[in-house]
């Protein structure tokens, strides 16, 4: 997904779907480490994303901070 996609999702939607990707990062590290694991390149993808969504999520309080 994309920075301004992540930006359009509410807190609580962004917070799941961080759970989400970092259980499928837990999961394909088990595949990498047993050489299960066939594409390497969605860990890095994923990884990506998480960044991507507490970036969105550090923007919302900084912006919930200046309204207040």
């Amino acid at each position: 997904m994309k920075a301004r996609e992540f930006r359009d999702l509410t807190k609580e939607e962004l917070l799941k779907k961080k759970k989400d990707f970092k259980e499928e990062i837990f999961n394909l590290r088990f595949q990498h480490s047993t050489g299960q694991l066939e594409n390497t390149a969605r860990m890095k993808l994923l990884k990506r994303d998480v960044a991507r969504i507490e970036t969105a999520l550090r923007e919302k309080e900084t912006q919930a901070g200046k309204t207040s």
